[in-house]
């Protein structure tokens, strides 16, 4: 059975920083690109980060270049998002995702396992 499972998030104020960690089971980590997507209240599910497996290629939304980090450790099977200098706007409800793509596209619908989310509030 596959499980992620989202932790770190919290109530931080602007111009903080947090790093949320999405533990994975169930699933050859190594084999699987991963992905961040947030849900920012009232609207849709958005792509944050991801990085691909096997070139461990990032890429990232292009409003959050330069904040936000996603890396992988394989030896723990995890993925991580580092996020830095946070706004009132980045508050949300962060999900971390895999699939086993070598390219997978930005596409929510395009990611097979979902985590349940963490909450991150950033006071102004």
């Amino acid at each position: 059975q596959v499980q992620l499972a989202e932790s770190g998030g919290g109530l931080v104020q602007a111009g903080g920083s947090l790093k949320l960690n999405c533990a994975t089971s169930g699933l050859p980590f190594s084999t699987y690109s991963m992905a961040w997507f947030r849900q920012l209240p009232g609207k849709d599910r958005e792509f944050v980060a991801m990085q691909t497996k096997g070139d461990e290629r990032t890429e990232y939304a292009d409003s959050l270049k330069g904040r936000f980090t996603i890396s992988r450790d394989s030896a723990k099977n995890a993925v991580y998002l580092q996020m830095n200098s946070l706004k009132p706007e980045d508050t949300a409800v962060y999900y971390c995702a895999a699939e086993n793509s070598m390219w997978p596209s930005r596409a929510m619908y395009n990611w097979s396992y979902w985590g349940q989310g963490t909450q991150v509030t950033v006071s102004s």
